[in-house]
């Protein structure tokens, strides 16, 4: 087995101003190569980032709708000081608080320049060297099916698996976690935040092996491209680069 997150990819109508947004955010540095903008940790352009899951930005025509992204971040932070300065620079730079119906929470809830929701937590000790990325969370119906996928399809560690949530990271301890919450809400429009997965080796050995665990083939009018579109099985979009 030899996938591991490469980015994210974060749909987008301007992705230089979303990466701009999310680049500010987090300090990092956005990157041009070519039509999408690859947000990642200060310095040189370093693809993939041996520690981070980059963000790269991808130019769509249409804009996000009102359902709510089935993946969303979570922005760590280390006092609740640094929350309250995190939120407040965040709105700053055009996020927008949403209401989501989580009532009295200790973290905020927010929404990137195009409407994307991720949360900025409360200080929690296991994020304490994440990086500004906690976590990459996943709304899922049975995050004890979705560790059991996640945790055969790629190169990480199952860290905990129960009936409402699950989490797996990098087996080095390094970059953010990976967290599948429960959830009843189900697929209500296409995904805009997915991973993309680089192969160690022969990729389409281990496109073979994903559908052996589970994964289905998705066209969403891709055509002829050097990656492979499938989808986890409850339906979460993903792809399997080509070898870097």
């Amino acid at each position: 087995m030899a996938l591991r997150p490469a980015h994210l990819i974060i749909k987008a109508v301007d992705p230089v101003a979303v990466g701009r947004f999310w680049a500010q955010a987090l300090g990092w540095t956005a990157h041009h190569p070519g039509v999408t903008t690859y947000v990642a940790p200060p310095g040189e352009l370093v693809w993939p980032h041996p520690t981070a899951v980059g963000l790269d930005l991808v130019p769509v025509p249409e804009a996000k709708g009102p359902v709510k992204n089935r993946t969303h971040l979570d922005l760590a932070t280390h006092s609740p000081a640094h929350q309250a300065e995190l939120v407040a620079r965040l709105l700053a730079l055009g996020a927008t608080p949403v209401d989501l119906g989580q009532g009295d929470v200790p973290w905020t809830v927010l929404a990137d320049v195009e409407g994307n929701e991720f949360c900025v937590l409360e200080p929690r000790e296991v994020y304490r060297d994440t990086g500004p990325i906690a976590a990459v969370v996943v709304d899922c119906a049975d995050p004890r099916a979705m560790a059991r996928f996640w945790g055969g399809a790629i190169d990480w560690t199952v860290h905990e698996v129960a009936d409402t949530h699950a989490s797996l990271r990098a087996a080095a301890g390094t970059g953010p976690y990976l967290e599948f919450l429960r959830s009843t809400d189900g697929r209500l429009a296409p995904d805009r935040l997915h991973l993309d997965l680089l192969p160690g080796g022969d990729p389409s050995a281990e496109v073979a092996r994903l559908l052996d665990l589970g994964a289905t083939p998705v066209d969403l009018g891709q055509g002829d491209v050097p990656w492979t579109v499938l989808a986890d099985p409850e339906g979460h979009e993903f792809c399997v680069l080509a070898p870097h």
